[in-house]
C-alpha cells in the first residue's frame, strides 16, 4: 500500500465539507449536507464559486475555484463556500436559486456575502475620456463595450469610452482600433 500525498483539491474540498456541515449544525439548516456533491475548477478566473442542480437526479453540486482558495484567505474563501450553501440549500428546497430576497435574507443569517471580491486580474480596464470623469470599470472577456467601445457612453457623464488591454498597456476607442490591437498583440492578445 502506498500513501497518496494529498493535493491541494483535496484540501479545498476536506476543508469546505467540514465548514458545510458546521455551518448547517450552528444555524440548523435544513440543508442536506451529505446528498452534496463538491468539485474543484483549476480554469475559474472570475468566479470564486457555484452552485449547479441536476434537476433530474435531484443534486446540488457545489464548484469551488482553485485559484480563489490559493488568493484569499480562509475566512474569505469560508464566506464563500456559504454563499454556495445558501444556493444548496435554496435548490433543495425549491429546486430553483437565484440571489433575490430569500437569498439575500439567508445570506445575512450565515454571514455570505452577495457577491466575492474578484481574485483575477482584468484583461481590460474601460474608461470614460471626459474631461473630469473618473469613471471606470474592468472586464475579464472581450465583451461588446470592449471590442466596440464607439458605441457607448460613460454612464456617469456620457463622455465616449477608450478601453487598455491591461497586460499590454495597448488601448483603442473603435472596433477597428480592438481588431489592430488584437492582430498587433498576436499571442500575447
Amino acid at each position: 500500500m502506498t500513501d497518496e500525498a494529498l493535493t491541494l483539491d483535496d484540501e479545498i474540498l476536506a476543508r469546505a465539507r467540514i465548514h458545510a456541515r458546521e455551518v448547517a449544525a450552528e444555524h440548523d439548516l435544513e440543508l442536506e449536507v451529505g446528498a452534496l456533491e463538491w468539485d474543484v475548477s483549476a480554469r475559474a478566473r472570475r468566479r470564486a464559486g457555484l452552485c449547479r442542480w441536476d434537476a433530474d437526479r435531484e443534486v446540488a453540486t457545489i464548484v469551488l475555484a482553485r485559484r480563489a482558495y490559493e488568493r484569499y484567505e480562509w475566512p474569505e474563501f469560508a464566506a464563500v463556500v456559504r454563499h454556495e450553501l445558501v444556493h444548496a440549500l435554496e435548490f433543495q428546497r425549491t429546486g430553483e436559486s437565484g440571489h433575490g430576497e430569500r437569498f439575500r435574507t439567508l445570506a445575512a443569517r450565515l454571514e455570505a456575502p452577495r457577491r466575492c471580491r474578484s481574485f483575477a486580474n482584468p484583461r481590460y480596464v474601460l474608461r470614460c475620456r471626459g474631461d473630469d470623469c473618473d469613471w471606470r470599470a474592468t472586464r475579464h472577456r472581450a465583451s461588446e463595450p470592449v471590442r466596440t467601445p464607439g458605441r457607448y457612453r460613460c454612464g456617469d457623464c456620457g463622455g465616449a469610452l477608450e478601453v487598455e488591454h491591461a497586460d499590454s498597456g495597448r488601448t483603442w476607442n473603435t472596433a477597428s482600433g480592438y481588431g489592430g490591437a488584437k492582430a498587433a498583440l498576436g499571442e500575447d492578445w
